[in-house]
């Protein structure tokens, strides 16, 4: 190929570099104040059943309140497992009494189907749509439980909204929302269990779950007993009354007061960035930029054409050149350029999805580092056609 040549000329590297590389969609970036010196505070070496355990924890719970602007009639506890061990504990403890609608747009909601299905062996309508996409929400009957995620993470799309949910609804409406909270304005009205992990949008550190029950999710607790054993770690209630102590810093099983200051440290954060609105205007910022980049540029796309429905925080593109003879072969190729530049980690699409780049764009993530990145993805992207045309 000539020197000349348009493509291998296009490939120059960008001046400016991101000055926080780390675009991971879970665990993901910390916030900008984070140092590991601010932790140094934690109660290591205390029993987390002691004054000072107990304190922290409850600061979690209460800081988590104040954020998102949970009502204060609704319980929240800190369990095992991240939001894993979350959504297991609402979907077995309170699943079962009646029909289930399951609704999946991506890898996480497809994995709670076969739960469902194949392990709790539900006679549950399985509803689906391809990555990109996201189900008829008007054709959800939500007097039936309905399992759902509300941030697809590795399809980047959204629900928009909670209109579908019916605010006279006799079914139970049970929400994953682990890379929504913090980043989109949940309806706390139209949601019984929500869950979500202190790895995602504020970049705590893993294995931390948290799940926020309506005062009708506790009603269930107290009225129904599942027909099936339940693991400690998954039992929200003792003799048909729930265990209050879970919802006040009791924790079912050993926490980390490491991560939990953490998980402190980035709480008062969000609040110091103008709470949960701040973080929702950074995000929307990253993800804007984002989306600027693709209308300027015919090669690369969303994989959520509907903007409605696109998320603002896990946000997956496509590569829509024809040239590109095997597409998962260049994403691969593209992501592993950013990541040797040093300009990009852990932005290749998830393994079950189409393939591409998933950005996250979370409010950890600074948007003038949004802004650095853009020029060096096409640069990756020129680089890599030139490497596949020589």
């Amino acid at each position: 190929m000539a020197m000349n040549d348009p493509v291998r000329s296009a490939a120059r590297q960008p001046d400016v570099r991101p000055q926080n590389p780390r675009f991971s969609s879970g665990p993901c970036a910390k916030p900008p104040a984070f140092s590991l010196e601010k932790l140094s505070g934690a109660p290591l070496g205390r029993s987390h059943r002691a004054a000072v355990g107990k304190e922290r924890l409850q600061a979690a719970i209460d800081g988590t309140r104040a954020v998102l602007g949970v009502p204060e009639d609704y319980r929240i506890g800190i369990v095992p497992a991240s939001d894993t061990g979350a959504v297991e504990m609402a979907m077995w403890s309170l699943l079962g009494q009646r029909k289930v609608e399951m609704l999946a747009w991506e890898s996480f909601g497809a994995g709670w189907v076969t739960d469902v299905v194949k392990q709790l062996k539900l006679d549950a309508e399985v509803k689906t749509a391809d990555y990109g996409e996201i189900v008829d929400l008007d054709g959800v009957d939500t007097d039936n439980d309905v399992v759902f995620t509300w941030n697809g993470t590795t399809s980047g799309v959204r629900v928009p909204n909670g209109d579908w949910i019916s605010g006279t609804r006799e079914g139970l409406t049970i929400c994953d929302a682990t890379s929504a909270a913090f980043a989109q304005d949940l309806p706390w009205d139209k949601l019984d269990v929500t869950t979500f992990s202190w790895q995602k949008v504020l970049g705590g550190e893993a294995a931390h779950g948290m799940i926020v029950l309506s005062p009708r999710a506790v009603e269930r607790l107290e009225s129904y007993t599942p027909p099936w054993p339940l693991p400690k770690i998954f039992r929200l209630t003792k003799g048909g009354k729930l265990i209050e102590g879970i919802f006040k810093g009791e924790t079912i099983n050993t926490p980390s007061m490491l991560a939990a200051e953490d998980y402190l440290l980035a709480l008062d954060w969000a609040q110091s960035v103008g709470g949960l609105p701040g973080l929702i205007d950074r995000a929307d910022a990253n993800a804007d930029t984002i989306a600027d980049f693709c209308a300027e540029n015919a090669w690369i796309a969303n994989l959520a054409a509907n903007r409605a429905t696109r998320s603002n925080t896990s946000v997956c593109l496509r590569f829509t050149d024809p040239q590109i003879t095997d597409g998962a072969a260049f994403a691969k190729a593209v992501a592993k350029r950013l990541e040797t530049e040093g300009v990009a980690y852990d932005i290749g699409a998830y393994r079950d999805a189409p393939p591409g780049l998933r950005i996250w764009c979370g409010g950890t993530v600074e948007t003038s580092d949004i802004q650095a990145l853009m020029p060096w993805i096409e640069w990756a992207y020129h680089a890599e056609l030139a490497a596949q045309s020589a």
